[in-house]
This record gives structure tokens, C-alpha cells and sequence, in this order.
């Protein structure tokens, strides 16, 4: 079908049937399909947007799960050497995994405490940098890695793997380190939360001990207060 014959009736039928597999899905969709006719629109390509008219489909949104920190301690204690380090550096920078995947040692300084992380905030978009302060237990994780590390290897936290295009053993930083969590949850016997919920456990005590929610949205690297304002406690 050629973009100037679809209607706001054909698209709200593609919805609705996209909803069938969840209504987060669904109104994903709607929102690219708005953006793109948008996007014809303002190139002149088209001379009206036929989504424009069709609503949203209601979301129950469900508050997040925070784990307290007792939990995130028993994890820890139950992994092994390599993935205690991780962890630790995800919990005292409160990083995202991506900025913990690619931190490098040029991106940690021991003699002024501090570590930059990079993030990109939009897809394609420049990767942008904070500097986090260390805490006592992420500078003695750190300089124990920076004292065992392999000078020829960049990142702080690696691994080898075969390539499945070419076979070879190559190394590299991690990519997806989220298989484990639910192995580790289960033998603590608490209850399942993925990294990113560390970050919202950090931010809960922080803003339990009266630090300022401008400090928290910088240590958390948002770029708008109300973004910061989701990861607190009501």
C-alpha cells in the first residue's frame, strides 16, 4: 500500500491488532508511525498525517520493584570474584550496564577517586560523560583490578569470546551480563530484579538520607529532574 493511501482507520485496525501481544508494544508502534508521518509531512512528502487522531491504548503502569539492600548484599556474596567487582562497581556508581560494560581504564582515576562513565541518551546520538566520585568500596574493587589487570586489555571488566562470523577467540568488553542475575536471585532466595533496579535502590537511600534530588539526577546522569523524580520513593 503506498504511504498517501493509508487512513487512520487502517492503522488503528494494525494497532489493535498489535495490542494482542501487549499494549507497551502497541503504542511503541504508534509512536514511530507518528513520528514518521510527521517527519514526510515536514519534507513536504505527504500533505497530512493520518495517524494523527489515533489515541494511545491505556497502560496500567505498576510501581517498580526496588530491592532493599540487604538483598543486593546476598547476591553478592554469592558470586564469584569477577561478578562481585561488577556488581560492586554497578551499585556504588550507580551506572548503567552499558557505562559499566564500557568503562575503561583510561576512564578511571585512583589517584583523584573519581570514574567517568558514558552513556548515549538517544540512538545514534554522541555518547555523553559524568564523573562519579568513588566510594571507599568501589576505589579498593578498582585498585584490586588495577593492580591484577592485563596491560594490553583497555577495559575495566572483559571477556573472551568465539566469533560467530569468523570463529576466532577475540576479546572484548561485556555486551549482556543479565543471564546470571536470576541464577544469583535464586540462590539467595530473594526476590528477581535486574541491574537497572540497583540504580533505583541507590537513588531510594540516598533520597532517604536527605541528599539533594538535584545531586541524585546528577550522580544518575538524567537529564531532566521529573526523570529522577520516578526512581525515588513517594
Amino acid at each position: 500500500m503506498s504511504v498517501d493511501k493509508i487512513t487512520g482507520m487502517e492503522v488503528q485496525k494494525f494497532i489493535l491488532e498489535r495490542a494482542k501481544q501487549g499494549h507497551y508494544a502497541a503504542n511503541y508502534d504508534l509512536r514511530l508511525l507518528k513520528a514518521l508521518f510527521n517527519h514526510g509531512i515536514q519534507h513536504k512528502l505527504l500533505a497530512e498525517n493520518p495517524v494523527r487522531n489515533v489515541p494511545f491504548l491505556p497502560v496500567e503502569k505498576r510501581a517498580k520493584y526496588v530491592p532493599p539492600p540487604q538483598d543486593i548484599d546476598k547476591i553478592i556474596a554469592l558470586a564469584d570474584p569477577d561478578t562481585q567487582d561488577y556488581l560492586w562497581t554497578i551499585r556504588e556508581t550507580m551506572g548503567r550496564m552499558g557505562e559499566i560494560n564500557r568503562l575503561t581504564w583510561d576512564d578511571v582515576d585512583l589517584k583523584n577517586r573519581t570514574v567517568t562513565l558514558y552513556t548515549r541518551k538517544k540512538q545514534g546520538g554522541h555518547l555523553t560523560l559524568r564523573r562519579v566520585s568513588m566510594t571507599k568500596q568501589l576505589f579498593e574493587v578498582l585498585n584490586h583490578r588495577w593492580a591484577g589487570r592485563d596491560p594490553k586489555v583497555p577495559w575495566v571488566f572483559w571477556h573472551k569470546y568465539r566469533c560467530r562470523k569468523t570463529g576466532e577467540i577475540k576479546t572484548g568488553p561485556y555486551i549482556d551480563r543479565k543471564s546470571f542475575m536470576k541464577t544469583l536471585c535464586e540462590r539467595a532466595e530473594v526476590r528477581y530484579f535486574r541491574f537497572h533496579a540497583m540504580r533505583h535502590s541507590g537513588a531510594s537511600l540516598m533520597d532517604c538520607n536527605n541528599v539533594p534530588i538535584a545531586a541524585i539526577q546528577r550522580i544518575l546522569g538524567h537529564e531532566n529532574r521529573t526523570t529522577t523524580e520516578i526512581y525515588l520513593p513517594v
